[in-house]
């Protein structure tokens, strides 16, 4: 390794490195402030490169980040940004990363359990760590998950499930009836159970009334002060959404209302925000139990199941779920009749073939 200070006073660093196929490469990198810092710098390349896991915990994370942002949507890559960089760099980020135990991880999740954090958000902080560990498992040959042997924290789901029965929705709704497009964005959200950035992604194309369906094929999300329009959340989310009579008249309402409107022209111009805010209020109006934007999907997943008696496939479909099981995990508590239903279907059976046993019996008397 050569560091030498250049004609503008800063430092460059030379060195060779063997990259994946174990061949010499050469690596020149400019204008560092100080001698040490190209050092540090080119240590820790020369540890990535030759996935020398003795690296720091921060250095492998880069590594991580890099091969993510090229496989996950934009806002799934910033969400594991965020986490890594509040909850779990501080604490793990200058430890070499095969030199963390298990003992160090339960030290680390008894730390955020005593800060007051949701069981749901304690879960998926976890899991965010867990996923590293199994990136360095499978592709850098970290021979184990230290979280796997240290047990999790939280839980998956929380206790109760929040969402509007139809008359609370309606209750609702009619308290917000003087603003158009948070009125209307909520009616789909509730008729149609689709996401809040599949509603924010809707374009005049992708209502047809004559076929009454709503095409869900995109995600819109705000990122750094942009609109950016993504896939939706999984392969699955692209489907096309049946729509009851009646809501197609009131899309169409809502549609006519839009002067000047062109195919690819955005339904609904405004934010989760603003209709966060206007969801306070229709709450504090009407006097319904406060739930989240996203409660309205549950909602309208509960009015398909323990209303209509809707099976799972359909739900998940609909729902645009990449597995059914996904729909079972999260409405199972939805499903206890129907589990009865089929009971007593059965005992229907049986007392059909013990009336026919009967028939039987009585005739060769």
């Amino acid at each position: 390794m050569t560091v030498t200070k250049n004609e503008k006073g800063l430092w460059d660093v030379q060195f060779y490195y063997k990259d994946y196929r174990g061949k010499n490469i050469k690596k020149h990198k400019r204008n560092f402030k100080t001698k040490r810092e190209a050092v540090e710098w080119a240590g820790k390349y020369i540890d990535q490169q030759s996935h020398n896991l003795d690296m720091k915990f921060s250095s492998f994370y880069q590594l991580y980040r890099e091969d993510m942002a090229t496989r996950l949507r934009e806002n799934t890559v910033r969400t594991k940004e965020y986490i890594t960089e509040l909850k779990i760099l501080p604490y793990f980020g200058e430890k070499k990363i095969s030199r963390i135990t298990a003992a160090d991880i339960r030290r680390w999740q008894n730390s955020l359990m005593k800060q007051g954090y949701s069981p749901t958000y304690l879960k998926t902080i976890n899991n965010q760590l867990s996923a590293i560990f199994n990136y360095a498992v499978k592709y850098y040959d970290l021979p184990k998950n230290p979280c796997a042997q240290a047990g999790s924290m939280g839980k998956g789901r929380a206790a109760e499930m929040q969402f509007w029965t139809q008359e609370e929705f309606e209750a609702f709704i009619e308290c917000i009836k003087d603003k158009p497009v948070p009125y209307y964005a909520f009616l789909t959200l509730y008729w149609t159970g689709v996401r809040l950035g599949e509603l924010l992604a809707l374009t005049l194309a992708d209502f047809d009334a004559g076929k009454k369906t709503l095409s869900i094929t995109k995600s819109y999300q705000r990122i750094n002060g942009k609109d950016v329009i993504t896939e939706p959340k999984t392969p699955k989310g692209k489907r096309t959404i049946t729509l009851p009579d009646f809501f197609v008249a009131q899309l169409e309402d809502y549609v006519s209302r839009l002067y000047g409107m062109m195919p690819n022209d955005r339904l609904f111009l405004t934010t989760k925000s603003c209709l966060e805010k206007e969801m306070n209020r229709g709450t504090e109006l009407s006097g319904v139990k406060k739930i989240r934007i996203h409660d309205l999907r549950h909602s309208h997943a509960s009015l398909l199941i323990s209303k209509l008696g809707v099976q799972p496939k359909l739900v998940s479909e609909r729902l645009g779920h990449e597995k059914i099981q996904t729909t079972l995990d999260t409405y199972s508590h939805l499903y206890p009749d129907q589990s009865r239903d089929v009971a007593n279907q059965l005992d229907g059976l049986m007392d059909e073939f013990d009336g026919k046993e009967g028939d039987n019996d009585a005739g060769e008397t």
